[in-house]
């Protein structure tokens, strides 16, 4: 029976396997993070570490994003997200995390520039559109749209070809995803503006019509600058993953961030803040009993659970949440939005933050919670939530992408698995095989098949 023995040591850590001594060196953050490098010990001990979901394995090392969810900290490249929202626009924390540090005035001027001059798309694309049925989900559309952008514009080979595309794609993302949202309602596509601002611009692309001005709110404006820049990175979540994974085979950045987009797709994931408004839809059609599902909750009788309370990875107060909520007073105040909906949304939150059930369980409305709040008070309907959220999250998964491609020594991604499956069998021949197997193919069925060999 083999047995295992795991001694931390300052620098390394003694593993002991099967009576046989090995040292694993130890590898320490700028923030003291501690990570314990197994890269080598299937080839010393012939054993693999078996983390499911990966909960526990680091995959890399990154100086992008650092989160303390104990304390309730998240920070880009060092600078907390709290000074960030308060005082960055979204281009700006897209330049800091894909280039490593704040820009200069005259650098941030340029970038504006140059994600204004990239804004259309090939007219060519429109025929895209037009292919794909207006049932369509904007986030299948977007995906699309995204990966097809490969078929348009030079592989990143040269670090110019990666710095351009870098900057198309931030560019036209905000475009196609309009465009998403207008043929999933049948209206005219509307072109960006090159006098207005990168949240402008989406604004107007989204809400204008034809012959009909639209005036930008700014409150709206400023609270969607900070969902994009609260929503920007969180390290290395299930998207931030894939875009990794699928980089490191050396696809291209237009269909690493399209295999992004899919992965945050998920109602696990991106979804989480649909999932909220879709759970306050429920207890708005069960008469509005808000307090009914506060009790499920808190019952060991009911497995309900209250969408947009609590997170994996904050032990405290999502810091992105406590931002959003003043957010969303702030948007609330201001559009004098009557929903019923909000109304209850309101009546948990004040639950939450005042029972002690969820107090001592930390269960504290999360980021998800009040982004759905606040992209439904924005007239943002629910299908187009997770793109919003990969709008967002667009510059952090360029930082990673090219992180891990620029990264000494990357090497393409290849989990290792504890096989579970049958032994060795011989083969059985066709007229010797039982029948009736669950969920196998009938009798008849199966001599009415063509020979496949």
């Amino acid at each position: 029976m083999a047995r295992g023995i795991l001694h931390s040591m300052s620098n390394s850590a003694k593993l002991i396997f099967d009576d046989k001594e090995i040292e694993l060196p130890v590898t320490v953050g700028s923030e003291a993070e501690t990570g314990i490098d197994i890269s080598k010990l299937r080839s010393q001990t012939g054993a693999i570490t078996l983390d499911p979901s990966f909960a526990n394995t680091g995959a890399c090392e990154s100086a992008i994003t650092y989160i303390d969810g104990e304390q309730g900290i998240l920070r880009y490249r060092g600078y907390d997200i709290e000074e960030l929202a308060a005082n960055a626009s979204f281009p700006e924390v897209c330049f800091l995390l894909i280039y490593g540090r704040l820009p200069t005035a005259e650098e941030r001027v340029d970038f504006r520039r140059r994600l204004t001059r990239h804004s259309l798309v090939h007219e060519d694309m429109k025929l895209l559109f037009e292919g794909l049925p207006s049932t369509a989900h904007p986030m299948v559309t977007l995906s699309a749209m995204i990966a097809s952008l490969s078929a348009y514009y030079p592989d990143d080979e040269t670090p110019e070809e990666i710095d351009q595309n870098i900057i198309r794609l931030l560019a036209k993302a905000k475009t196609l995803a309009a465009f998403a949202y207008k043929k999933s309602i049948g209206q005219p596509f509307m072109y960006p503006q090159n006098d207005r601002t990168y949240i402008e611009n989406f604004q107007l692309m989204m809400f204008s019509v034809p012959c009909e001005p639209y005036e930008v709110n700014q409150v709206v404006r400023r609270a969607l600058n900070k969902l994009m820049i609260l929503h920007a990175d969180h390290e290395q979540n299930c998207s931030t993953t894939t875009v990794r994974t699928v980089g490191s085979s050396g696809a291209n950045l237009f269909s690493s961030i399209s295999s992004g987009i899919s992965a945050l797709w998920g109602p696990l994931h991106g979804g989480a803040n649909q999932a909220v408004i879709e759970m306050l839809e429920m207890i708005q059609n069960d008469g509005a009993n808000y307090q009914k599902y506060v009790d499920m909750t808190k019952s060991k009788d009911s497995d309900f659970k209250l969408m947009g309370f609590g997170h994996r990875v904050y032990k405290n107060f999502d810091p992105r949440a406590r931002i959003l909520k003043e957010a969303a007073d702030e948007v609330l105040e201001s559009l004098g939005v009557d929903d019923p909906l909000l109304d209850i949304a309101k009546r948990l939150e004040e639950v939450a933050l005042a029972d002690p059930y969820f107090i001592e369980r930390k269960l504290y409305p999360n980021v998800d919670f009040y982004s759905g709040v606040l992209y439904r008070a924005m007239g943002i309907p629910t299908n187009m939530f997770t793109v919003m959220f990969a709008l967002g999250r667009l510059p952090g998964w360029i930082a990673h992408w090219l992180e891990q491609r620029d990264a000494p020594g990357t090497r393409i991604s290849r989990p290792r698995q504890i096989y579970t499956g049958e032994t060795v069998r011989d083969w059985v021949p066709l007229d010797k095989r039982a029948e009736g197997i669950p969920g196998g193919l009938n009798h008849e069925y199966q001599m009415g098949l063509p020979d496949d060999n």
